[in-house]
């Protein structure tokens, strides 16, 4: 049976949030809500996830300024604020403290709502935050990502989004031979040609705060959460795994390996589908286990 989907807003300062309810609030069975949430991917990246959780109350939302979300505030992404948002979801919904699965830029957001609020989260599943500090390449790392926002405000999208792809996919530890590389668009179906558009969320500098974010260990070690790190195995060696390797180690843990990459979870709608039902299947045993 497919559950129920309600679309709500939430006035929050200086913006309006928009998120999605499949089932009950509270839920029936008195589990507590399964919220999703990414960055800058809005709640549409989560639908096919969401799926194969009917028997779960699951809650999606746009951060600020993204999809339905808006926003009055400028551009930047911080998780401090981000995490203050969703605080206040979870309040509006009534049911907490909620299960979390946060996914890349979410993830970073999820570790700073834990670390402010953690009354509000029963179990945090963070897959793959990439937060860069907190590599022993940082300052080679950091660069990269810097080379990304010129290629963007040089060229335009579709060089930007090149450049992405190629930090994205670089194995190891960043070296020069990272900066000599000048990637084409064209090699991956990107286009040449520049629109003018500055504003992308991914690469305009606009989520800054959040690669620059330096998680709180000491606060996430002593939280009342569950937390679990998490990396896709086909990550292994990327930025995002290493990140997350790193964050595992300075909790105390292991890293949780799931199947698939960093967009694991994804459906066949974006045209880049991971492995959604054996993520689910991993994400479902990862909850049982922490609960």
């Amino acid at each position: 049976m497919t559950p129920t989907l309600a679309t709500r807003t939430l006035e929050v300062p200086d913006a309006t949030l928009t998120y999605d309810v499949r089932g009950p609030l509270p839920p029936a069975d008195g589990a507590p809500p399964l919220l999703l949430i990414g960055q800058p991917m809005d709640a549409s990246g989560f639908a096919t996830l969401a799926s194969y959780f009917p028997d779960r109350t699951v809650v999606t939302y746009d951060p600020r300024g993204l999809g339905r979300s808006t926003r009055s505030d400028g551009t930047e992404n911080r998780p401090d604020q981000q995490a203050a948002d969703v605080h206040l979801l979870i309040a509006a919904l009534g049911a907490g403290p909620v299960d979390l699965f946060g996914s890349s830029g979410g993830a970073v957001t999820s570790l700073a709502l834990v670390t402010a609020h953690p009354d509000d989260v029963r179990t945090l599943v963070a897959h793959e935050p990439p937060v860069i500090g907190v590599l022993p390449d940082a300052e080679q790392a950091f660069a990269a990502e810097h080379r990304v926002k010129d290629a963007y405000d040089e060229r335009g999208w579709g060089a930007g989004m090149a450049a992405f792809i190629a930090l994205s996919s670089w194995q190891g530890e960043f070296t020069d031979a990272f900066a000599s590389q000048a990637p084409d668009p064209a090699v991956f179906g990107l286009p040449t040609d520049d629109d003018g558009a500055r504003d992308d969320p991914l690469l305009s500098g606009a989520s800054a705060p959040v690669t620059a974010y330096r998680p709180d260990f000491a606060a996430l070690t002593a939280a009342s959460t569950r937390i679990v790190i998490a990396a896709g195995i086909e990550s292994q060696g990327l930025l995002t795994w290493r990140a997350s390797a790193a964050i595992a180690a300075a909790t105390g843990q292991e890293l949780t390996v799931f199947p698939s990459n960093h967009g694991g979870f994804l459906g066949p709608e974006f045209g880049r589908p991971g492995q959604p039902e054996a993520f689910a299947a991993r994400l479902r045993e990862v909850l049982a286990d922490a609960g």
